[in-house]
């Protein structure tokens, strides 16, 4: 579904990646850890057309997208859900969801939205209430529905848990594990809770100043406490 083929690219004249090379199949998760700074927000902004590619290839669904505009990979079934700031604080939760289908025909927009409350029945209450009133837990919530509100094959999310409290972690990643169940969505998971990205995801790339340093099944780095330590040195 997504390759990633030679990736070079980064910011100005910084290079961040150098020969970046990964895959997501159909339906499958991928997490991608590694240290601050390995680059791995950067594959992200690359996939999804955020930043241009420099040398290499980005490919969804066998279409060349080294560029692509971030609207035109949504429109091929693509979306991206950054770290961060998560949602936009003074539109309410309603409007935060219409702004994921903003390519949807509205008779179209009013049934997904529907759908998607129904992975997400907590944001039901709240529709009519400033996202930025929400709690935290929430915002990663509703940031997750309305990246599924285009109806995705594929689904990017940088660092999920950043900012949230240590019972909340837990939930979050319970529900994105759900999502894949539930939607069969691809998705490659950016994360620093490797115990838990790896609990949730199919296969793991880890990267290291900007080189894969490690690509394999996930239960291979679970109980490999000397390998994922020398991942993060």
């Amino acid at each position: 579904m997504l390759e990633i083929k030679n990736l070079e690219t980064g910011y100005g004249k910084k290079q961040v990646l150098f020969g970046v090379s990964l895959e997501v199949r159909e339906g499958e998760t991928v997490a991608l850890i590694g240290p601050n700074g390995a680059g791995k927000s950067t594959v992200l902004k690359a996939a999804c057309g955020l930043i241009p590619t420099w040398k290499g290839e980005t490919c969804f669904g066998g279409v060349l997208t080294n560029n692509s505009t971030p609207a035109q990979n949504v429109a091929r079934g693509m979306t991206f859900c950054p770290q961060g700031i998560r949602v936009f604080d003074e539109l309410t939760v309603l409007e935060n969801l219409e702004i994921g289908g903003f390519q949807l025909p509205k008779k179209d927009l009013n049934v997904r939205i529907e759908e998607v409350l129904g992975t997400f029945p907590a944001l039901k209450k709240h529709l009519q209430q400033d996202a930025g009133n929400l709690s935290g837990g929430e915002q990663q919530m509703l940031a997750l529905a309305r990246a599924l509100v285009p109806r995705p094959r594929l689904l990017l999310l940088d660092e999920p848990s950043l900012g949230l409290s240590p019972n909340l972690v837990a939930s979050v990643f319970g529900r994105i594990a759900e999502i894949g169940r539930q939607t069969g969505v691809a998705m490659l998971v950016v994360e620093q809770k490797v115990r838990e990205v790896l609990a949730i995801s199919e296969r793991v790339y880890s990267l290291k100043l900007g080189h894969v340093a490690f690509s394999g099944p996930s239960a291979d780095l679970r109980d490999d406490k000397g390998k994922l330590r020398d991942l993060f040195l």
